[in-house]
């Protein structure tokens, strides 16, 4: 018997097999699905991700491979490449309160107690104040508690085990040299900007990108700059003076190869204290360190004026025999007496005005000379303007507009009625030495050839005079102990009475020595100025110039010569036979 069932049960089996075979499909593309569901889901989340960092939190600054190669700001040499400011990668000590704390939950900032751990800094960084540290991390407020720090002292921080306390490290301002010529350099503040002297002048090459590469060369002689510091110090500390300032000005270009102010302050840590001063401190007179005394405080700089008197008589032809002879009695102007300290007899000649250092003398020259033209001179000098220099802070002269009388000519004359900064004596001082050409002083390094033309403001033959002049001052007269053996010094003392209320206070003087050598052939004046010397042991109980500023020339050139390029000489000096017989007995 014939049977069919056999062919139902294979079809059955076959479309059950496709069903199967259809679901496992099914599935399978499910799960793809899901799979890249998933990837999709994940790529969106880091896109959202990426794009709230990009647009709610500060990202990472996009950076070339030029500034990351480059210093963040360029570095400051002296003439002869010693670096005297550059960064420097440094750490800082930061208090984050939520280091501690996840996503900010409000958890203890701190494992110790907050004076504990003030404490345990104290022990690490000594000067720091510890009520004021303590305060700080009681309060949970985020700031920095110190700016720069050790790597060492940093490690010693690390090993507190305070999350809180992080280091983090910041590229800062290096001075290699300290303290030394801090009143050129100035320093760089919080912002990342130059404060003061050339760092804020320079500010904008310094951060340039283009340019802050390259390494920007003062005129500055690290040497004569450290020289003229040590010698400043000393001669200020030995008459308890309340403060000091020097130059040394080339006389052919007027580069500054040397300036200095004291006190100092130190550019690598720079204090309140260094920038400004209390009311009472500004009522006593007292100056913060930072403030530069050779370019922004003026003085009445005294006889060292009669030098720059005599070459204008000279010059203007008021002066035509050096060797006519002048009262020396006190002679009285519109009211006022002119008279000296001492007694140098009836008469005396122009030359030994300047060896004796009269203002009866003085004021001669001037009643014939004219005020008017006494002026002239002072203004072709640069007396009636801030002094030429870079740096930012520069002191306005006190200085009578419009015509002068006869008293204001004749007190001018000698030092007095004028106020001008210790660099408008050296930039005057050059002209009257170098030939007769006025410069601006600089502080930047001058090529060959770079020197500015200036202006003539005496004749060569007037410069030729003073420079015998000014040597026989320093061999006969006031100068004698800036008589550096060998070198030619020549100079002029002045010590002025500093004003007060009522008139001239007699107990408080400003003592300057103006200095240029070697004379035979000048390439260096050296201003050297002490605020309120005293009479000590030092000085021989003297308060005058002559006994303090003076020998500080005397021992500086000797120093800084031999380092500019002028060795001492027994065999050289400017002739002076024919001013000899002029002078008398000198001893």
């Amino acid at each position: 018997m014939t049977s069919f069932a056999a062919p139902h049960t294979i079809i059955a089996r076959s479309a059950g097999q496709i069903d199967h075979r259809r679901r496992s499909l099914l599935i399978a593309r499910l799960r793809i699905l899901l799979v890249v569901a998933v990837f999709v889901l994940v790529a969106a989340v880091a896109l959202l991700k990426l794009a709230y960092i990009g647009v709610a939190e500060p990202g990472s600054s996009r950076q070339s491979m030029a500034d990351q190669l480059l210093p963040p700001r360029g570095e400051i040499t002296d003439r002869n490449g010693v670096p005297l400011a550059r960064a420097f990668p440094a750490y800082a000590l930061w208090f984050n309160p939520d280091a501690m704390s996840e996503g900010g939950d409000g958890g203890p900032p701190l494992i110790g107690e907050p004076a504990e751990i003030a404490q345990e800094l104290r022990d690490i960084f000594p000067d720091l104040d510890v009520q004021e540290v303590t305060e700080m991390l009681a309060s949970g407020e985020r700031g920095y508690i110190r700016r720069r720090i050790l790597p060492e002292d940093a490690n010693r921080v690390r090993a507190l085990g305070e999350l809180a306390l992080e280091l983090p490290q910041e590229e800062d301002r290096h001075y290699p040299q300290g303290s030394m010529a801090a009143h050129v350099l100035g320093y760089v503040g919080a912002d990342g900007h130059g404060r003061v002297g050339m760092e804020e002048v320079l500010d904008e090459q310094l951060l340039d990108p283009s340019r802050r590469d390259q390494s920007v060369a003062l005129s500055i002689d690290m040497r004569a700059q450290g020289a003229l510091e040590d010698e400043l110090r000393r001669g200020m500390l030995s008459v308890n003076a309340m403060g000091a300032a020097g130059i040394v000005l080339d006389v052919d270009t007027g580069e500054v190869l040397a300036l200095a102010s004291l006190p100092e302050f130190d550019p690598n840590a720079v204090q309140a204290s260094d920038v400004q001063v209390t009311q009472e401190q500004h009522e006593r007179g007292i100056t913060a360190p930072a403030f530069n005394r050779v370019t922004n405080q003026v003085y009445e700089l005294g006889s060292t004026f009669k030098p720059l008197t005599v070459a204008a008589a000279i010059d203007s032809g008021s002066i035509t025999n050096i060797g006519r002879r002048y009262s020396a009695t006190p002679y009285q102007v519109q009211g006022a007496t002119i008279r000296d300290l001492h007694s140098y007899g009836e008469t005396l000649n122009a030359p030994e005005m300047l060896i004796h250092s009269s203002n009866v003398v003085t004021g001669h020259i001037v009643d014939e000379m004219g005020a008017d033209t006494l002026r002239q001179y002072m203004v072709e000098l640069g007396m009636n303007e801030r002094p030429y220099i870079e740096l930012p802070a520069r002191g306005f002269p006190l200085w009578q507009s419009g015509e002068w009388s006869r008293i204001r000519g004749v007190t001018v004359g000698y030092g007095h009625g004028i106020s001008v900064t210790p660099l408008h004596l050296a930039s005057a001082y050059a002209a009257m030495v170098n030939g007769g050409i006025w410069r601006p002083a600089t502080l930047h390094r001058l090529g060959p050839g770079e020197a500015p033309r200036g202006r003539r403001v005496f004749k060569a033959s007037t410069s030729a005079r003073m420079n015998q002049l000014l040597r026989m001052i320093a061999v006969y007269g006031t100068g004698r102990n800036a008589d550096a053996p060998g070198f030619r010094v020549g100079g002029k003392t002045g010590s002025a009475e500093k004003p007060g209320a009522g008139g001239y206070r007699q107990t408080t003087l400003v003592s300057t020595f103006a200095a240029a050598f070697p004379m035979d052939d000048p390439r260096y004046v050296v201003i050297v100025m002490l605020d309120e010397p005293q009479g000590t042991v030092a000085s021989s109980y003297q308060r005058t110039a002559a006994w303090n500023a003076a020998p500080i020339v005397g021992r500086l050139v000797p120093r800084i010569g031999p380092q500019l390029g002028v060795y001492p000489d027994a065999d050289r000096d400017i002739d002076l036979s024919d001013l000899r017989p002029l002078v008398g007995d000198t001893d």
